[in-house]
């Protein structure tokens, strides 16, 4: 088979992987600074796909237009979520973070099935079938359009950690969280922001991912543990290393598809993250404890 097939193949999953490292960066996020482990990640995500799908049926809006929306409602959500129930979590045990917001997963999931119920709604764009060719390959549009916004929003995010005040404040927080106190950071108001930050990031992701797959109820479980796998292969608490690690599993989950079957992309995925803890337990740009 000409090479051209496989490059093809490869570039759709780096796209698709781009919006699935976009998702982790969320979680990342959340976890290297609060500590704290958001179990109803992949919750938050299909809510955001089901909030592009209302837009989109509503309004007409395009996932790439409604993305911004979703992220301010996440943010809000995720703000109020950290203020009113994780931050009094935050110093307990593991085992009861879990418990919480393994509690609010289950509640957002069946939330979900209640308003729309299980069967499975997209969203009607002018350009699903339309294509773009690059050199000798032809790319979906609609991958490539999710991709590049995946690209835009991570690329802003970074820049606001690194270069802004308010995102180095919540820099120092994740590396010395006590330091932070005593030069007089507001820690408790910077954790219920970066929760905040991490909601309205998964926010986008779902809104793009309504471009690629239908939303439904169901996706919530596997989105979570993607996210799980994307943030372990490219390192915990690492941005860059998310995004990575997104983009591996998007290729391999493609590849894997076109060579052997679709069920067995999730196998490939497994079989990446364990080559990964066997050679580098602290994942790809992550850093040794």
């Amino acid at each position: 088979m000409p090479i051209d097939y496989y490059l093809n193949i490869a570039a759709s999953g780096l796209l698709t992987g781009l919006v699935y490292g976009l998702a982790a960066l969320g979680l990342s996020v959340i976890f290297g600074v609060v500590r704290v482990v958001n179990f109803a990640h992949g919750e938050m995500m299909v809510a955001g796909m089901y909030g592009a799908v209302l837009l989109g049926g509503w309004l007409g809006l395009d996932p790439l237009l409604s993305a911004p929306l979703m992220a301010a409602l996440l943010f809000a959500c995720g703000w109020l979520l950290q203020r009113g129930l994780v931050n009094k979590f935050v110093e307990r045990p593991e085992h009861m973070q879990f418990i919480l917001l393994l509690g609010i997963a289950t509640i957002l999931v069946n939330a979900m099935l209640m308003l729309f119920g299980p069967d499975a709604r997209n969203v009607q764009v002018p350009y699903s079938f339309d294509t773009v060719e690059i050199g000798s390959m032809l790319l979906d549009a609609v991958r490539l359009r999710a991709g590049a916004a995946a690209i835009v929003v991570a690329a802003a995010l970074f820049a606001f950690f690194r270069f802004s005040r308010t995102g180095k404040a919540i820099r120092a927080c994740a590396d010395n969280p006590l330091g932070a106190r005593v030069v007089g950071l507001n820690i408790d108001g910077l954790y219920a922001l970066t929760f905040g930050i991490g909601a309205a990031v998964v926010g986008v992701a779902g809104a793009l991912m309504t471009l690629l797959v239908d939303a439904r109820p169901q996706l919530a479980p596997e989105y979570t543990l993607l996210s799980f796998i994307i943030v372990i292969v490219g390192g915990l608490g690492s941005l860059p290393g998310a995004l990575l690690g997104g983009v591996l599993i998007g290729m391999s989950e493609a590849l894997a598809g076109f060579l052997l079957t679709p069920s067995m992309k999730s196998l490939f995925s497994y079989g990446v993250l364990i080559v990964v803890l066997l050679l580098r337990p602290q994942g790809l740009l992550g850093k040794r404890s």
